[in-house]
């Protein structure tokens, strides 16, 4: 059987975490990685038009409120597949709730925004506000706009730092 991904170490020997792709830049298909069958399947089409415009993916060992991994976009300008593992580091949190799978009410379903600790073309930035006001309206648009189907009823709440980033990780680390 193949290794469960989202049981991967949370970070390297060099302090950078990891984040396994699961749908890649340019994908028109929301894919999910199963830890049951140690594969990736398709989770749903995006809505049409839309494709990713970063790597899609998730942290290991880790465990946000919806019971999935936290997740995170890898943002540089470069295409890879399901189950790269890439060392990042954190730009920020954009905030989002939505309602939960089950039992009514809301839950958190934050995206760590990330860059590849090895991304020379992206070495500059340092956190959310290093992309102009524009690129991160995009970006929150894109997260309301691939779920308006999906009846998860999704709201941004707002962008944080990387500090505001790595403490999500930590307080969701599996231990």
């Amino acid at each position: 059987m193949a290794s469960d991904l989202t049981r991967l170490p949370l970070r390297n020997a060099k302090g950078a975490f990891h984040v396994v792709v699961e749908s890649p830049r340019g994908s028109t298909v929301k894919l999910k990685y199963e830890p049951e069958l140690g594969a990736f399947v398709v989770g749903r089409p995006l809505t049409r038009g839309f494709r990713y415009p970063f790597d899609w993916g998730f942290i290991p060992s880790t465990q946000g409120p919806d019971g999935d991994p936290l997740d995170a976009m890898v943002y540089w300008d470069v295409v890879t597949w399901p189950g790269v593992v890439l060392p990042c580091r954190a730009l920020g949190v954009l905030e989002v709730d939505q309602k939960k799978k089950k039992g009514g009410g809301r839950e958190r379903n934050d995206r760590i925004l990330v860059v590849p600790v090895n991304a020379a073309r992206s070495e500059h930035l340092r956190n959310h506000e290093d992309l102009s006001r524009r690129e991160r309206e995009e970006l929150e648009h894109f997260f309301l706009t691939v779920v308006a189907f999906a009846n998860k009823d999704a709201r941004v709440l707002g962008w944080k730092g990387p500090a505001a980033a790595e403490k999500l990780i930590q307080e969701h680390t599996l231990g």
